[in-house]
């Protein structure tokens, strides 16, 4: 346009933000923004309301309310649209207090609360898993007489279903139906969500039949949660066969869909499909990220295989990836609960990868250092050149509180127990929660 000797308007300008952030490309959203303050332009409220998305997308909220108040020395009216996403990232990150006072601040402004503006405040909260406060911005919006739409109680769904409390996803799912809402793909993530992370997949099932019957059709994200459903049972026919029905309806698998695959197939110990899966993603463009390899170092810890483990861990670096915590308390406890076979490769491998950890800055909560110190204690009695190694990923008051342990005797439960040499537990989550699922508000 320049070179056509066109200057841009205000419009073209608000576009461009517009767009630049909906990419979440803060940077040259504030470069357009600072073209049209040199070119001479007076922001109007739409470009304001822009502005204010971008700080709020970059957790910048203060600077958010900051253009709120410039907005009015420039004789601007804010509208809800301006107090929407700062309402919204003042909940997200548990500034409840904050996110009330904005919503007052709008109020006095002259703006009415409208039915997005009170969505907003309950996703922020939903989003936090503060479901009480929630469900109390709900009754408030029915005392201002104010109805809730779909977003409203399919976002209260997604909270409970976050908590895997299928009976509160189906009161208000309940409540749609009831009040004759639109029951959309949305409303059944959020009922298939809550079923699966409770483990109800019977119940998923019978949502899935009645989806069918509404002819809405099962997307990738609703795959993913079945499949993610079947994966924590450790089921791999049922997700094997929903990878099938996947393939056969032309719905692509992701990223989070194989990853959810790999982790049923450890769970069932078929580690030969687990890393057949993963040759396959490679074959078709899917890149395995961090949370994939975790899951198959983690299941080739359970088949108790740590030079497997270790082989995926290189196999993860030379990709490209930087492992992180997660990856580190899975490798390391491996690796401790074999160190009594004193094999070359063991006892290299925790040296290595007690050097990363310190490299990279990374120390393990306190009940971790109990259990890896008991599992030393098998092979280094005295101490040693291990023990000496793994502390240095110790808390810093790893000393204190070995002390005080031996100082008080204390045989109780102080961490994990000597014969749990491997936690199971979920040290990391496979749902496939993605914010561009998420419905508008």
């Amino acid at each position: 346009m320049k070179l056509a000797g066109i200057k841009h308007n205000m419009k073209t300008y608000s576009m461009l933000i517009n767009g630049f952030i909906n990419l979440k490309d803060w940077a040259n959203a504030f470069a357009i923004f600072e073209d049209v303050i040199r070119d001479g332009l007076k922001p109007d409220v739409v470009l304001y309301n822009n502005i204010i998305r971008a700080f709020c997308g970059m957790d910048n909220i203060d600077r958010a309310v900051c253009i709120v108040e410039e907005m009015k020395k420039e004789r601007h009216r804010p509208t809800s649209r301006t107090f929407m996403p700062i309402i919204h990232a003042f909940a997200k990150a548990g500034e409840i207090r904050k996110a009330l006072d904005v919503f007052d601040m709008m109020r006095r402004s002259g703006c009415i609360p409208t039915v997005q503006t009170f969505n907003a405040l309950i996703l922020g909260l939903a989003e936090k898993r503060q479901m009480e406060k929630a469900v109390e911005v709900l009754d408030e919006m029915l005392l201002a007489g104010i109805r809730p739409n779909e977003r409203t109680y399919t976002t209260i769904m997604d909270g409970y279903a976050s908590l895997g409390d299928t009976g509160k996803a189906f009161e208000y799912f309940s409540r749609i139906k009831d009040e004759g809402l639109e029951l959309d793909i949305y409303t059944y993530e959020a009922l298939l969500k809550a079923c699966c992370k409770a483990g109800r997949m019977q119940s998923a099932l019978a949502v899935t039949k009645e989806m069918s019957a509404k002819n809405i059709p099962r997307n990738t994200y609703v795959y993913n949660i079945l499949i993610d459903g079947w994966a924590r049972r450790g089921d791999v026919w049922e997700a094997a066969d929903l990878m099938q029905q996947m393939r056969q309806e032309g719905v692509q698998p992701d990223i989070h869909t194989y990853t959810s695959f790999v982790n049923a197939c450890c769970k069932a110990g078929d580690m030969q499909k687990a890393t057949n899966t993963i040759l396959e993603m490679k074959r078709v463009g899917v890149k395995p990220n961090v949370k994939t390899y975790t899951t198959l170092i983690h299941g080739w810890a359970r088949a108790s295989l740590p030079e497997k483990a270790l082989k995926c861990f290189e196999e993860m670096k030379r990709s490209g990836l930087k492992p992180d915590k997660a990856v580190y308390h899975c490798l390391m406890t491996s690796l401790l609960s074999r160190a009594t076979v004193a094999e070359y490769y063991i006892i290299e491998g925790i040296h290595r990868v007690c050097e990363e950890m310190v490299e990279s800055g990374l120390t393990v909560d306190m009940g971790t250092a109990v259990h890896w110190s008991r599992c030393l204690r098998k092979i280094e009695r005295t101490g040693g050149d291990l023990t000496e190694a793994l502390q240095k990923t110790f808390p810093p008051d790893w000393n204190s509180h070995r002390n005080l342990n031996a100082a008080s005797n204390d045989t109780g439960n102080t961490g994990a127990s000597d014969n749990d040499d491997y936690d199971d537990g979920p040290f990391y989550e496979t749902d496939s929660d993605d914010e561009t699922n998420s419905p508008a508000l």
